[in-house]
């Protein structure tokens, strides 16, 4: 995603954004937040639409908002070729449900995992209080959910271990389930299963 600004390191980051999408690449660096996941969804979507082989979305967030991982997963969920994730940094709290749910997953051998759920602050009466109160746990639920069906585990299991602030390993990010292989020089590299082009019409099975 490029970031806000002018003058030559702009244009780099510009340049460089340009060259990764025509190769199929998007990324997903620094807070997950509305702003980010609309980028991402958007280059998502159109790599979708104009041709048919896999994406890779390179993954390094630390920070984030359960709504706007929400809104990437359903994507991904929705998209009619093969996201492939790859971690080579920082993948914390709610970008860990965006990893969980991408078709092929690998870790680089020193990327770091955290299962946490995101601080959140709120200002308002406090009927509003309440009622964003409630939003949020709806929507950690739900992202728990999501973490839970791609690892095979339950809900509880996942809410409780983000609870604790659980770091993985990429080795025990495999066997937890949210990843597939860890990046080494001997890593096999195996081909995706094919999936039918184009959007799901009405929404998931």
């Amino acid at each position: 995603m490029t970031g806000e600004g002018s003058g030559p390191a702009a244009e780099v980051g510009d340049w460089l954004e340009q060259r990764l999408f025509a190769k199929r690449v998007v990324q997903l660096s620094g807070p997950l937040d509305d702003q980010a996941a609309t980028d991402v969804v958007a280059r998502l979507m159109t790599l979708d639409a104009v041709g048919d082989e896999a994406v890779e979305l390179r993954i390094d967030s630390a920070t984030g908002t359960s709504a706007a991982a929400l809104a990437v997963v359903d994507v991904i969920d929705l998209l009619g070729v093969p996201v492939r994730a790859f971690v080579s940094g920082r993948v914390h709290g709610p970008a860990l449900a965006v990893l969980a749910v991408c078709d092929h997953r690998t870790v680089a051998l020193h990327a770091s995992l955290r299962l946490a759920e995101p601080a959140v602050g709120f200002r308002g009466s406090a009927r509003e209080l309440g009622a964003l109160a409630a939003a949020h746990r709806d929507e950690w639920t739900a992202l728990c959910g999501c973490v839970a069906r791609a690892a095979g585990r339950t809900v509880e299991e996942v809410a409780a271990d983000a609870a604790a602030g659980r770091f993985l390993t990429p080795d025990e990010a495999v066997e937890y389930g949210i990843a597939d292989e860890v990046a080494r020089r001997d890593a096999e590299i195996r081909p995706l299963p094919v999936r039918r082009i184009g959007f799901r019409p009405g929404g998931l099975p």
